[in-house]
């Protein structure tokens, strides 16, 4: 008989108990697809007490994350706890150490030392597998890593992060204020104890770093990306997009161009027809961009306790056949230190700005974009604010650059009250 593949589960919060979940319901199915048994053999989280719905009596209990991950009965580590320091590093360190695989769904873990842990993984003969730490049960990792391989990824791109496309998408369907929605947003449980890691970015920004890195061969740097949230996006910005056939979406973009690897993500307008424009409520989508293959999209559910165990169990099928793929495609040493670049591609821009209500604010404005080498596409003005003026403005395609040289100018106008708005219109 071939002898089982044998999990220690560190985290039994509902990615953890999905897990369980899975393995208990699916065991025989499991079991023929992967030519062997999959056993959890020991567990670990904050509370054994703790009722999570599921029997948990058969496997061992440890207390400490770290104890779990030597123990010499398990063969993979799945560490599912989050956290890119403390028990979630210190455990998987350790498991690397004592020569075990590694399944995780952390990204942050991954986007800050993943490079590190590769290595040291890759230097015993192990892997470290993540494709539940990017966009849940899409599998995005293992479409680069294996399906795409043949090609030269150009640009990855995509909405990654469910809770502000849900905020986003609630805010045009309803009519409601950004506040509005992110307090129900909050009160549903869809945003994170810390809310800015969601609506600032941060999450979406872990997971296209971890992307990047395979698509273009470089080690993870996610420092690198720029990083801008929702926070500045109006009702008014959202009806106002639409007038123009765009959505509004936190997109997260990574390509590489002669001045190095661009990595942002930032709300940006994207048409409205396209499958992005369309994406609705707290559905990922990621976009690959391939020079033999053209366009590959890829639709899901970006979280939750099906997907994201769906998104485990698929690495640990994969380590239960046999299968050996470096942490990031290719093997850790061999990862270059991308030079980090600003948006270079040139993109038209919506500005949305604030004008005294005075005869020529309009034409300062003007002045000052075309100072900074941009031209107008489309300007409207729209109602009035006591004394100011709301304003909208398409540009031509124009570089972040210039744009922030604009921005700057208007400064010094004298017409322009509080901070614009400033969204980039991608081409999808």
């Amino acid at each position: 008989m071939t002898s089982p593949l044998r999990l220690g589960i560190a985290g039994l919060g509902t990615v953890g108990v999905g897990i369980v979940r899975i393995i208990q319901k699916n065991g025989a199915l499991l079991e023929s697809r992967a030519g062997r048994p999959i056993e959890i053999v020991a567990v670990s989280a904050r509370s054994k007490e703790k009722d999570r719905g599921i029997d948990l009596s058969a496997y061992a209990w440890e207390d400490d994350p770290v104890a779990l991950a030597k123990r010499d009965d398990i063969d993979v580590f799945v560490e599912v706890m989050g956290g890119h320091e403390g028990p979630a590093k210190d455990a998987t360190e350790a498991a690397i150490s004592a020569g075990k695989d590694v399944v995780s769904a952390n990204k942050a873990l991954l986007a800050i030392h993943g490079q590190a842990l590769a290595e040291a993984a890759e230097e015993k003969g192990h892997v470290i597998r993540f494709e539940a730490a990017v966009a849940g049960g899409i599998p995005v990792v293992k479409a680069l890593t294996e399906g795409l391989a043949a090609n030269e990824i150009t640009r990855v791109m995509g909405v990654m992060n469910g809770s502000c496309n849900y905020i986003l998408t609630r805010m045009e369907d309803a009519g409601l204020s950004y506040q509005e929605v992110f307090d129900e947003a909050n009160a549903l449980g869809y945003l994170e104890a810390d809310p800015e890691l969601d609506v600032g970015g941060i999450d979406a920004g872990h997971k296209l770093a971890l992307l990047s890195s395979i698509a273009f061969g470089t080690q993870v740097d996610f420092d690198a990306v720029e990083l801008e949230g929702i926070g500045s996006i109006t009702i008014e910005d959202i009806r106002q997009a639409a007038d123009m056939d765009y959505k509004i979406k936190l997109l997260g973009v990574a390509q590489m161009t002669g001045r190095g690897l661009e990595q942002r993500m930032s709300p940006c307008l994207v048409p409205d027809r396209s499958p992005l424009g369309q994406l609705q409520g707290g559905t990922n989508m990621v976009v690959l961009e391939g020079d033999a293959v053209t366009q590959v999209v890829l639709r899901g559910p970006g979280a939750g306790e099906g997907p994201t165990a769906s998104a485990v169990m698929g690495d640990v099928m994969d380590i239960a056949r046999g299968v050996r793929i470096s942490t990031f495609g290719q093997p850790a040493k061999t990862l270059r230190n991308a030079r980090a670049a600003r948006a270079a591609v040139p993109a038209p821009y919506y500005l949305r700005m604030q004008l005294v209500d005075k005869p020529g604010a309009l034409a300062k404005v003007a002045a000052a974009l075309g100072e900074a080498g941009i031209s107008i596409d489309r300007m409207r003005q729209y109602g009035h604010e006591d004394t100011n003026a709301p304003v909208l403005i398409v540009t031509h395609k124009t570089t972040r650059t210039a744009l922030d040289e604009a921005l700057s100018r208007f400064e010094s106008t004298g017409v322009v009250t509080g901070t614009p708005v400033a969204i980039r219109i991608e081409a999808v």
